[in-house]
């Protein structure tokens, strides 16, 4: 199945070039943040290796998400929503513990983590369902669109994964806003939001609460909870205006900084090239947003333009939440930063939603319907 090459000319050419630009900085970024002083001198771990793969894996699937028309898709929601389900119900099951967290499941090859599916089927399913009129949502439209949506939301949060149920949630929110809500229903929801966090704070785990306690006082602990937080701070801050060189910030290559391939791979960034360097990170980071805002704006049915709104929110959080988390300004919640943090099922997840947008782009002058 070969794309027409008329439709490559419509395509949304600078969302390719960002996307390829903020994934290579990511692989020279692991490259880095996978080497670590020793006694022989300077050893190497494969993670930048196995992201390169894993890049090449999601380059194919970005081609699949381009390939079938994006109508298509919308017919698909409803299944991929309920094969989601049945995976993440399968995890407490037959899923494999990692860091303590039943989050997997091993197919002998590699590791599938359901959750991150979910995060391509609650976009799906978001946008099929809002995408049947156009006027402001109402009660009965809002309630369906958020109940269908916690169902996996409920299974990821028992994982226990916060991080993701939260992107996931608010991604949702976020099509619902972009779609546009009635004012009772808006009312509504900015009075009940903020009154409904003392209920999340009892129904969150105590691990849950430590981090949220942490991030107020990190200094309580520095050896303990507030090691994280504190050894990131350090790293970033010694960057200074340019920073330390590429391969020769201390507090990774010593090892200070923990999980400094995944949720903490800014921090290896930010003491490496400075100020300046994640200044210009941040300006490829809003490049990147702004050529999928484009497509979600120039969209020629309400079904493109809301799965394109999804994906835009759902990088939004991450970028959002996990340089946030990095430098202390928020609570540590697991979520890594797209296209730089190691992760096979995650860079997979986010070239298939890059897929899905391109898809968009290259068929808003194929037809004009509702």
């Amino acid at each position: 199945m070969a794309i027409d090459r008329r439709l490559l000319t419509h395509m949304n050419w600078g969302l390719v070039l960002m996307t390829f630009i903020l994934f290579c900085v990511g692989v020279l970024n692991l490259y880095s943040a996978s080497a670590f002083m020793s006694e022989e001198g300077i050893a190497m771990s494969s993670f930048y290796q196995k992201q390169l793969l894993w890049g090449g894996v999601g380059l194919g699937g970005m081609l699949l998400a381009m390939v079938l028309d994006y109508r298509h898709w919308r017919s698909l929601a409803w299944p991929m929503f309920i094969l989601t389900v049945v995976l993440l119900a399968m995890v407490p099951v037959a899923g494999k513990t990692i860091y303590g967290a039943k989050r997997w499941i091993s197919l002998g090859f590699f590791n599938l983590q359901p959750s991150e599916i979910a995060k391509i089927a609650a976009i799906l399913m978001a946008a099929k369902l809002l995408a049947r009129n156009s006027h402001p949502l109402g009660w009965g439209e809002f309630i369906k669109v958020v109940g269908i949506c916690l169902i996996p939301a409920v299974f990821i949060l028992k994982q226990p994964d916060l991080g993701t149920t939260l992107n996931m949630l608010l991604n949702v929110g976020g099509i619902i806003l972009f779609r546009g809500l009635s004012k009772g229903v808006f009312r509504t929801c900015l009075i009940a939001g903020p009154a409904c966090l003392p209920l999340g704070w009892m129904f969150m785990k105590e691990y849950q609460k430590q981090r949220v306690l942490t991030f107020l006082n990190p200094g309580d602990d520095p050896l303990g909870s507030g090691y994280h937080i504190i050894q990131s701070q350090i790293a970033i801050g010694s960057g200074e205006m340019w920073g330390k060189g590429f391969m020769e910030g201390t507090q990774s290559q010593l090892r200070f900084l923990p999980e400094k391939h995944t949720d903490f791979a800014f921090a290896v960034f930010g003491e490496e090239w400075g100020f300046v360097g994640c200044l210009i990170l941040l300006v490829l980071f809003c490049l990147f947003l702004l050529a999928i805002f484009n497509t979600a704006r120039d969209a020629k049915d309400r079904f493109g333009s809301f799965l394109s709104a999804g994906v835009f929110f759902y990088f939004f959080w991450q970028f959002l939440i996990n340089m946030g988390m990095v430098m202390g300004l928020m609570p540590v919640v697991g979520i890594p930063l797209p296209f730089i943090s190691y992760g096979g099922s995650a860079t997979l997840v986010n070239f298939c939603l890059i897929g899905l947008v391109l898809n968009v782009s290259m068929r808003r002058f194929v037809f004009k319907t509702n």
